[in-house]
């Protein structure tokens, strides 16, 4: 099966940004002092965006297990974040680190197409030799 790796590296990578998102929202619900200064966010009351991003986890967390599970669900909100963080990346370009958000533009393009072609016959796309072609290399047509 094609993208079967990327799949599992795609769940793997919604289940770390779950992870992430929850502890973040459980240091703004508590007004932690990594919230302070001079940062702007789009939701300015700290109990908001704790929640928001308590949810967001939450909703990656379990997309993340669906996915590595094989259920649709997964492959539906793995392409979503992937989508997202393409977009992300891309607004991104313009700030201190351009390579960065390049890097990880590509990365979500990589992990959205091997979502993508998770479970298509190997032998249908053309991709790879065919069984029979194997030890005799490519026939010409």
């Amino acid at each position: 099966m094609r993208g079967a790796g990327r799949v599992v590296f795609a769940g793997v990578l919604l289940l770390i940004a779950g992870v992430i998102n929850i502890l973040y929202g459980s240091g703004a619900l508590a007004n932690a002092s990594v919230f302070v200064n001079d940062t702007r966010f789009v939701l300015e009351d700290l109990n908001a965006l704790g929640w928001v991003l308590i949810i967001l986890g939450v909703i990656q967390l379990t997309g993340g297990f669906s996915l590595l599970a094989g259920q649709a669900y997964g492959a539906l909100i793995g392409i979503t974040a992937g989508v997202l963080g393409a977009i992300g990346a891309l607004l991104s370009i313009g700030g201190r680190y351009p390579w960065w958000s390049l890097a990880v533009f590509f990365l979500c393009i990589y992990v959205i197409h091997g979502i993508m072609v998770y479970g298509q016959d190997e032998r249908a796309t053309g991709g790879v030799y065919g069984e029979d072609e194997r030890a005799t290399g490519p026939s010409v047509r």
